[in-house]
């Protein structure tokens, strides 16, 4: 059931005694957090619980959450370490030239002068910009800024990214 849904966060905490809970979020929509939308959390056995989000808040950088039914920490406390999802059904159209983390996760990423670098396994958002993070066959990871000077080609079907590395990239 899980496959065709996609991460927006996860519940890293409980905040206080009235059943808000602390998500670290990994969606730039700010939709997905609205009161009356619809999400699913998932643990490690993959079983999905439907909730429906009563409010929300932002506080020291993380998203906190109550959802409907859901009163005080004792109805929240077995949500923490859960992963929350949207369906398919609840993306959102992008504009051209925006794209969702899945469609790039997986995607072989090369040079501008056609040597392969990897594939593109994570995604991180520390700021600014984000950071696609390669695997090589071979050494350690490379970290790729997603900014314009670098990235300069994505062709989300044929799932390839083309870069052109600025100096010290690749060392």
């Amino acid at each position: 059931m899980t496959e065709n849904m996609f991460n927006i966060g996860k519940i890293i905490n409980t905040h206080g005694t009235r059943g808000e809970v602390k998500v670290m979020r990994i969606t730039d929509f700010e939709e997905r957090f609205a009161v009356g939308e619809t999400v699913y959390a998932v643990k490690e056995d993959e079983k999905l619980i439907e909730l429906v989000i009563a409010a929300h808040r932002i506080h020291k950088g993380f998203d906190l959450i109550i959802f409907e039914g859901f009163d005080n920490i004792n109805d929240v406390e077995h949500l923490k370490g859960a992963q929350l999802k949207i369906t398919e059904d609840q993306l959102t159209d992008l504009d051209e030239g925006e794209f969702y983390y899945h469609e790039i996760i997986g995607c072989d990423i090369y040079t501008d002068s056609g040597e392969k670098l990897g594939k593109i396994k994570e995604i991180l958002s520390p700021g600014a910009n984000d950071v696609w993070v390669v695997k090589q066959p071979k050494g350690k990871d490379i970290l790729i800024p997603y900014i314009s000077e670098v990235v300069t080609e994505i062709d989300i079907d044929a799932k390839k990214v083309v870069i052109e590395p600025m100096e010290g990239l690749l060392d």
